[in-house]
């Protein structure tokens, strides 16, 4: 999967037109988020497909998804499931082989990787696995990047944002550091940091705290959570760790690019499954 973000072309863009999906009510959702809500991500029958030496391998099979604002998702399931392969598309960091994909209003299927780019850049955090910092630049700097591209906040904003995230990410002792000397556990951090920065409407996270020690993973994913109290923030995260994803509202479990029951979780809900429920 291609994850490098481009962004060279698209700083101080504005954003593109919306398409809004029709309204309704988010499953699972508590106390404040228990409201009308809308989808903030849509997939139909969405197909993934790579080409080997002397053949073609399907990675996804037609899957339905439907996440709506303010939800807490976590994807599971194993190694070679398609868990990153369905978070990469969702983000609009690849290209599906068929399929439509809606983000935050986005119909990212009709969108080019310069347009898909600018579309993250204002809706999006994406926290990856292997981390994508540029190791040329200091923590702060890293974590300064998106808002710096997006041109949405002064300089000194940016600054007194970023500083506040690595502080409460606990390195702010760190701040200047560049990430080749900085642990896995800290460049996660930093990765984590970044994906916040810009207050974004989606946090896409590929095993957020699998490189951090137990304590300061509770204390990110209790960050995570209160974002999505606090602002509203959908998270969709995939994870190994099931007490991870058991704090979220939904669980959707893949194996063999197929969704399955999630164990004790909620069994994945498709779009089909949503338009039978409203009668559409």
């Amino acid at each position: 999967m291609q994850n490098q973000i481009h962004p060279s072309s698209v700083s101080g863009q504005q954003p593109l037109k919306q398409n809004h999906p029709k309204q309704t009510v988010a499953e699972g959702l508590t106390g404040t988020q228990a409201i009308l809500s809308k989808p903030i991500i849509m997939a139909e029958q969405l197909e993934q497909k790579v080409k080997t030496a002397s053949s073609e391998m399907t990675i996804l099979h037609q899957l339905d998804l439907q996440i709506m604002a303010g939800e807490q998702v976590a994807i599971t399931g194993r190694s070679g499931s398609g868990k990153s392969t369905l978070l990469g598309l969702l983000a609009g960091l690849d290209q599906a082989t068929a399929g439509r994909i809606f983000l935050c209003g986005q119909a990212l299927h009709q969108l080019n990787e310069d347009e898909r780019a600018r579309v993250r850049l204002h809706y999006v955090g994406f926290v990856f696995q292997s981390f994508q910092l540029l190791n040329h630049l200091s923590a702060l700097d890293n974590v300064m990047l998106p808002l710096t591209l997006s041109k949405t906040v002064s300089p000194r904003q940016a600054r007194l944002r970023s500083q506040e995230l690595l502080e409460r990410v606990g390195l702010q002792d760190r701040m200047l550091q560049t990430p080749r000397v900085l642990s896995g556990g800290e460049q996660q951090r930093v990765a984590i940091a970044r994906a916040l920065v810009t207050e974004p409407q989606v946090i896409f996270a590929d095993e957020p705290t699998g490189n951090l020690d137990g304590h300061t993973a509770r204390a990110i994913e209790d960050l995570l959570f209160n974002l999505n109290r606090e602002r509203g923030t959908t998270l969709v995260l995939v994870t190994h760790d099931l007490e991870l994803a058991s704090r979220c509202n939904r669980q959707l479990h893949l194996q063999d690019g197929h969704f399955q029951a999630a164990g004790t979780g909620h069994l994945s809900r498709s779009v089909a499954e949503d338009r039978a429920a409203t009668g559409d």
